[in-house]
């Protein structure tokens, strides 16, 4: 074998003795079942626009490599399919497989090619979150979290009133919403003078120009609009 041989050898081997390493030092959820050698001429050789199909724990799927790497450029996906590895596949259909649980996979390819997240339950955004850990997908990681804070923002905001309501209420006298939820109701322009609004939930409601004299707030929880 000549010296230039060996030297190209050398450098194969510690290229895939250092990815063997660093990834028998990741945790057991974080750690990817697959195989993956280090090939520096892979990235001239594909296409970005290639066909990748995928064996997601028994559930097939077929994608591009632009889907797999353009969103979340630093995620596990993006890494094996970047150009910069070999990535086994099965000798039948050319198959990558990845030892995990497909049932969110759709979800996470809608999310890689559109930016959008599905609406789903509080369990199952946690099943998804798990698997964009698992992926390292960030982006996506943060828009589940930012959906479940305005979902129970939302929640908070489940009025027991509408305005309709609170107009045909302060027709009479001695009106009382004692521990009522009105949260983000818009009250502007009514007369509400003597109304006892007492522990009542008054989030983000709407006063601007409301007649309020002697009307009670006591220990009522109470925001700034967002108007």
């Amino acid at each position: 074998m000549s010296k230039t041989s060996r030297t190209s050898s050398f450098y194969s081997e510690t290229h895939r003795l250092k990815f063997l390493n660093l990834r028998d030092h990741h945790s057991p959820v974080d750690a990817p079942f697959f195989t993956m050698t280090f090939n520096s001429s892979a990235a001239a050789a594909s296409s970005s626009s290639s066909i990748v199909r995928l064996n997601i724990g028994g559930k097939k799927f077929c994608t591009t490599i632009d889907t797999l790497t353009q969103r979340e450029p630093d995620s596990m996906l993006a890494a094996m399919f970047s150009g910069r590895h070999t990535v086994s596949q099965d000798s039948d259909k050319g198959y990558v497989f990845i030892d995990r649980d497909g049932k969110h996979f759709r979800h996470i390819l809608n999310w890689l090619r559109d930016g959008v997240i599905p609406s789903l339950t509080d369990s199952e955004y946690l099943e998804l979150s798990r698997e964009s850990e698992y992926y390292q997908l960030l982006g996506l990681l943060n828009e589940i979290k930012a959906s479940l804070i305005r979902r129970k923002e939302d929640e908070d905001m489940d009025t027991e009133l509408t305005r309709i309501d609170i107009i045909k209420c302060i027709q009479s006298e001695r009106v009382r919403f004692r521990g009522i939820n009105l949260s983000g109701l818009d009250l502007s322009k009514l007369d509400l003078s003597f109304v006892d609004f007492s522990y009542a939930c008054l989030k983000n409601v709407f006063f601007s120009r409301a007649n309020l004299q002697c009307a009670k707030f006591k220990v009522s929880i109470l925001t700034c609009p967002r108007r």
